[in-house]
């Protein structure tokens, strides 16, 4: 059987390509012409040829077979489906994250979001002189404020602190140190030469986001649960 079916298969091949030969430029067959005639009965016969062979050689795993091209197509579908939703995922995921992690940042072009923790305080990841610093929005706080250890991991010269400046924080009235923080970054929004205290050993629990970083801004808002932030384009 697979033997008589090959050679049919190869007949057809032959007569296919027998009429390829003698194709010539003038003369119809049907609607087609010659040329068009030839062209696709050879083209038939090639795609009967491959699929014949295909079906000899896999004709006992012929299921596996046609299962395994199946899951190819799909596989296929799906890549090129989150390739060309790539962006819309992308946001998406973003999105799902700033719900779960916090003080994660959502990040549009210049415009930046972040959600409000369980606790009510609008909680950032912000990037110190390349440092991850976990902050909390103070818009009470005319400057931006750092712990002696988030100072440390930003490479600032701690030994060198000056602690002359008063400042009211929840544990009551301490002193900081003014220094000048050479990058502060909120997602894909960037600043530099950014003014900022570092408070006394002890008398600040976390790092506050206050207003010499938010000035810097076009502007921002608190929209439900979300603050926003804009920067300049």
């Amino acid at each position: 059987m697979r033997q008589r079916l090959l050679l049919l298969v190869l007949v057809g091949l032959a007569i296919a390509i027998l009429i390829a030969l003698a194709n010539g430029d003038g003369g119809t067959i049907g609607p087609l012409s010659n040329r068009d005639f030839s062209s696709l009965t050879y083209k038939i016969a090639l795609l009967v040829f491959v699929a014949g062979t295909v079906l000899m050689l896999f004709r006992e795993r012929f299921t596996q077979a046609v299962t395994a091209a199946l899951l190819w197509v799909v596989v296929g579908l799906v890549l090129v489906a989150g390739y060309s939703f790539r962006f819309e995922l992308h946001a998406m995921a973003d999105r799902v994250l700033a719900e779960l992690i916090p003080g994660r940042v959502i990040s549009q072009g210049r415009t930046v979001a972040v959600a409000r923790t369980s606790g009510g305080d609008f909680a950032i990841i912000a990037q110190i002189n390349g440092a991850r610093i976990a902050m909390v929005l103070d818009t009470g706080a005319s400057s931006v404020v750092l712990t002696r250890d988030d100072a440390r991991a930003a490479g600032l010269p701690l030994e060198v602190l000056d602690y002359t400046i008063n400042i009211d924080t929840a544990n009551g009235r301490t002193r900081a140190a003014p220094v000048t923080l050479d990058r502060v970054a909120v997602g894909s929004l960037v600043e530099h030469s950014i003014d900022a205290l570092v408070a006394q050993p002890g008398t600040l629990k976390t790092s506050l986001l206050g207003m010499s970083f938010l000035n810097r801004l076009q502007s921002w808002e608190v929209r439900g649960d979300r603050l926003v932030l804009h920067g300049y384009p």
